[in-house]
């Protein structure tokens, strides 16, 4: 159980109130809050472990004309953080596969702010103009104020967390999507009638065995290990995310050791997924999440791994790092309560990676 001047402390974060003159024990909605998880801050076990809960909007597009939401051009809207992980790399299958000219995109501000004036849940937001944050922009559709009204529009009865990705359907004005891996599947195979690269699979079925069974690793570790590592209340779940982190990252380094990406000589989905993370690692994940046994510029074939993906047609523009480090560094008080961003280190991934040509020559000499 919480002592009062400690549950204080989260008070921002979750949909309830209390008062100062308030005695323990802590009120039902307290309770209900946590289990509810409005945000990711409220997932935790009672072990002191960070425990993601699932995605609720779970609709498919498919090609199919008769299907409830069937492929059109200019039908959907993607709304996205560039802070977050999981809508990054739906933004980065917009671009790589040429879905840019007719599925529309809009980011949120980086800063969690107070969603509703009723109760205190923090999260995400949009601005008031296109001016107030560069790569930021108001709801251009339904004139949201926040991520949280979009998923009270869709569900009246909604309970669950106001997460980004959306994949938003403009005619029946209702979420389609929220969970990203399927929001990826789906760009991958169900446009290609209307996306400007069409035979770009990072989904084929020749590797789609290896990459179900490096995407589960991956992020079980990596992923949300990171996660884990800076959500943790107690020392031990701690421990235990940063060492399975850890060997995760050594295991990647190896097959990297041996190969372009990380299943075969191929891009693929796994890459897009492992990349989300490795680009925030040193920026944001060594100081902020406490991951900082060794950073990713100390792993040689991890590292223009990373710069390899960045530069990618498409992926650079994907990675807004001061949307980034504004969001974690201001966004979550009980870790760091001043919101004080550091100033580093400002890595070039543009730089040259040379994976193509040593690899190249090594498969030769083989």
């Amino acid at each position: 159980m919480l002592s009062l001047p400690s549950f204080l402390q989260f008070r921002p974060l979750l949909n309830t109130n209390i008062s100062s003159s308030s005695t323990l024990p802590l009120p039902n909605s307290f309770k209900l809050s946590v289990r509810m998880a409005r945000s990711a801050l409220d997932e935790m076990s009672e072990s002191g472990a960070f425990a993601r809960t699932a995605s609720t909007f779970r609709n498919i597009i498919s090609r199919d004309p008769n299907s409830e939401f069937p492929v059109e051009s200019g039908r959907y809207h993607l709304y996205i953080s560039y802070a977050c992980p999981w809508a990054s790399r739906c933004l980065a299958y917009l671009n790589i596969k040429g879905l840019d000219k007719v599925i529309s995109f809009t980011s949120v501000n980086p800063i969690w702010e107070r969603t509703k004036e009723s109760d205190e849940h923090m999260g995400w937001v949009f601005p008031a103009t296109d001016a107030e944050l560069p790569g930021a922009g108001p709801d251009p559709l339904n004139g949201a104020k926040s991520i949280r009204d979009l998923y009270e529009l869709a569900s009246t009865n909604y309970s669950g967390k106001y997460t980004v990705p959306v994949l938003w359907d403009k005619k029946l004005k209702t979420v389609v999507n929220n969970e990203s891996s399927d929001i990826i599947r789906m760009f991958n195979s169900e446009f290609n009638a209307i996306a400007e690269n069409p035979d770009m699979d990072l989904y084929p079925p020749q590797l789609r065995a290896k990459i179900n069974e490096t995407n589960e690793w991956i992020y079980d570790a990596i992923n949300n290990g990171v996660y884990k590592c800076g959500f943790a209340r107690k020392q031990e779940p701690y421990d235990e995310a940063v060492t399975k982190l850890y060997e995760a990252l050594d295991k990647c380094e190896e097959i990297l050791d041996k190969q372009r990406y990380i299943c075969g000589n191929t891009l693929t989905e796994a890459d897009i997924r492992l990349f989300v993370t490795l680009i925030r690692f040193d920026e944001v994940y060594a100081v902020h999440f406490k991951c900082n046994k060794k950073l990713l510029r100390e792993y040689p074939n991890l590292f223009n791994y990373t710069k390899d993906i960045y530069q990618v047609p498409g992926m650079s523009s994907t990675v807004n790092m001061e949307h980034i480090k504004r969001h974690y560094y201001g966004s979550h008080p009980t870790i760091n309560p001043f919101g004080i961003i550091p100033s580093g280190p400002n890595i070039d991934y543009s730089s040259p990676h040379g994976r193509e040509r040593r690899l190249a020559t090594e498969t030769r000499e083989i």
